[in-house]
């Protein structure tokens, strides 16, 4: 498994796939043909993170921000995130992948949100790994939402106020019920978190590589996986009480 530790593997890894626009201008093409390109790369590292054991994968593939972008980059975005449904769904069913999507969906193109909870039906008992797609997400929001969700159900007297805490809080979140990233790989070089995973990441380990989305590899995943597996998580506490 290219030297991984097996009992020290993520069992999240979530991934900022940044710089695509870029991979594109600096070889004189256009932005969309830099998506293409990140496309076909996110479908390698989906099957790289199967193949190696990870049980849950996150990609920010459409933030609630990219709906600024111009029309056309949009249009061919959700054109490529549709042909991506289409094509990869077989893939998704044979390996034994779920695909969950958390984000307002209900903001999606209508064809592209059909394809999205067909897909979603079709591989909901599959337990090999979740393929976890962050489309029209925005972590705030996703946060806002939860508060609104958990005061209306105080209202209506199905949880008291002295019982919300943490554990109580996530499973209001889009991500219930899965463990929170362990950690978080952003290409492109940027040291920002972009509105993703805001809550879910209190204590995610950042790797951030200047090589650009669609140059990224399964070497890479290997080298953030490797870096990750060199790190003490202390949670909080001393390294003396770690070794209690």
């Amino acid at each position: 498994m290219d030297q991984l530790i097996k009992d020290k593997l993520p069992q999240h890894i979530a991934i900022i796939m940044d710089g695509n626009g870029r991979w594109a201008e600096n070889r004189s093409l256009n932005r969309i043909a830099g998506h293409r390109k990140g496309i076909e790369v996110a479908k390698e590292i989906i099957r790289g993170c199967r193949e190696i054991g990870i049980r849950v994968l996150t990609l920010y593939a459409f933030s609630t921000e990219n709906w600024k972008r111009p029309r056309r980059e949009i249009r061919a975005l959700m054109t490529l995130l549709r042909n991506f449904l289409r094509a990869e769904g077989k893939e998704l069913i044979k390996n034994n992948i779920r695909l969950n999507a958390i984000g307002t969906i209900d903001e999606l193109p209508k064809e592209v949100a059909e394809f999205l909870r067909d897909l979603m039906k079709k591989t909901e008992k599959n337990d090999g790994m979740v393929l976890n797609a962050a489309l029209s997400y925005s972590g705030r929001s996703e946060i806002i939402m939860a508060i609104k969700k958990i005061t209306k159900d105080v209202l209506e007297g199905k949880i008291a106020p002295h019982q919300i805490n943490e554990e109580v809080f996530s499973h209001y979140l889009f991500t219930s019920g899965l463990p929170d990233p362990d950690l978080l790989i952003r290409t492109s070089g940027e040291l920002r978190i972009s509105n993703f995973l805001l809550w879910q990441m209190a204590y995610t380990e950042l790797y951030v590589t200047n090589v650009l989305w669609p140059d990224f590899t399964r070497k890479h995943l290997i080298d953030a996986i490797q870096d990750y597996q060199k790190r003490e998580r202390r949670f909080g506490l001393t390294p003396h009480q770690l070794a209690l």
